[in-house]
This record gives C-alpha cells, structure tokens and sequence, in this order.
C-alpha cells in the first residue's frame, strides 16, 4: 500500500486551502471547483481510494516463515537432490536411491532432542530437531542391515528396507546443553504407507544414528529448517 502524506505535504503540492485574507480560497483539483476545504478533502478520498485498495490487493496474502511448520523450507545441499533454506517447497524427490550428503556447519556441535514421522499427501516424514550450536550436516542411505555404530551390534529394524540416517557436527548434552532424544522404544507414525519406524542409535565421535525402516526402498529427500533446527527426511509412497 502506498504511504499516506503528510499535512505538510498535502500542503506543499496542493497550497494552502485560505487566502490571506482569511477567507475561503477557490482551488482546483482535477476539474473540479469547490471553495470548502472538508469537499476538496472528500474528493481527494474518494479518488484515492481506488489506487489504495489495489496496492492491498497486491500484497501477499501469506508470508512463509520455516519457524511455523514442521516442514518445509529446505536450505543448502552438497547433494544432487538435495537444497536448503528458508522458503515453502521442499525438493523435488529424486529419481534414484543414491544416498543424499550435506556438510554441517562450522563448529556445529548439536544434540538431537527430538524425533517425529508424520504422514503427507505422496510421502512419510521423518523429523529431527535438534539443538546447540550451528546446523548439522547429514549422511542418508539404504543399508542393507543396521548395526550400532559404537558396538557393532545388529539392531532390529521393521520393515523390508533400512534407511541410515546419520547426523554430522553432532556433540554430547554436556558439550550442547540440549537434553538427548531417549526414547522408550521405535518411534512410529499413524498412518504412514512406507516408514515403518524410527529407532535411534547413540551418539559417537561426532555423528547421531538413527535407523528408518520402510516397507520398500523409495527415492527419498533431505533437508535443513531452521528455528527450530530440524533435518526433514521424506520418503516417497511405495509404488
């Protein structure tokens, strides 16, 4: 919407609305005459009033903001069918199964604090929040079995796929100040038509694990929200 002027502006352009003399001064405003200054005002409102509504009608009726939703808003990649950032359209799913990398930020240390799925029109979620400092970065693939990655141990999964997931620039509660994710059992979804369940590893030397099991190996995508930060997994319907 355009800005309103000012009295003195109105002033300047139009003149002042009396004489010296104190009496009333005749004024034109776009061919028409009148020597009260509360008709000259009303005209003056009424042929603005159209311009005004159509710079309304020009604004946005809706303003993205990635802090609003759980999904969303993707960022910076260092894969091929992967972006980052802040706006409403996630990336398109790929056409293959290769596995979708990124690199954490400089000096990222952060603690997963959460983990959710959630079922969307084409695709299952997966959502991890996570707190501290920096943005994470991430390692998703198929596996063909999953294993813990302190002990070695094989960890069971539902489902006829596993996909690893493995958070980067990761960092301890102490370090972070961010109270682990501890789940009771495999995180699940109501819903869901491919991811099965989440079950999270540990926290090692830097990275997070956590295993997605799906009932069939789909394309997939990953990216970055922030406020809160959350790494978005999506897995595509099964075919």
């Amino acid at each position: 919407m355009g800005a309103r002027s000012s009295p003195g502006a109105l002033e300047t352009i139009h003149g002042p609305w009396r004489s010296p003399g104190g009496g009333p001064r005749t004024v034109k405003l776009r061919g028409v005459f009148t020597r009260s200054r509360p008709v000259a005002l009303l005209l003056m409102t009424l042929l603005a009033a159209p311009a005004v509504l159509a710079g309304c009608g020009d604004e946005p009726t809706e303003k993205t903001s990635s802090a609003s939703t759980t999904a969303g808003s993707p960022s910076s990649s260092s894969s091929a069918h992967t972006t980052a950032g802040s706006t409403s359209a996630a990336p398109a799913f790929p056409a293959d199964l290769e596995a979708d990398t990124a690199d954490a930020s400089a000096g990222a240390s952060v603690t997963v604090s959460d983990i959710r799925i959630g079922r969307h029109d084409g695709f299952d979620r997966v959502v991890f929040e996570v707190g501290g400092t920096g943005t994470p970065g991430w390692d998703v693939q198929y596996v063909d079995a999953a294993s813990s990655q302190g002990s070695g141990k094989p960890i069971d999964v539902a489902g006829d796929a596993v996909l690893q997931v493995t958070l980067t620039g990761a960092g301890l509660p102490y370090a972070t100040g961010v109270e682990e994710f501890s789940p009771s059992g495999p995180v699940t979804g109501a819903g869901t038509k491919n991811v099965t369940e989440a079950v999270f590893d540990a926290t090692f030397e830097g990275t997070t694990v956590t295993f997605v099991g799906t009932r069939q190996r789909t394309p997939f995508r990953v990216y970055l929200l922030e406020g809160p930060t959350r790494v978005v997994l999506e897995v595509a319907d099964p075919s």
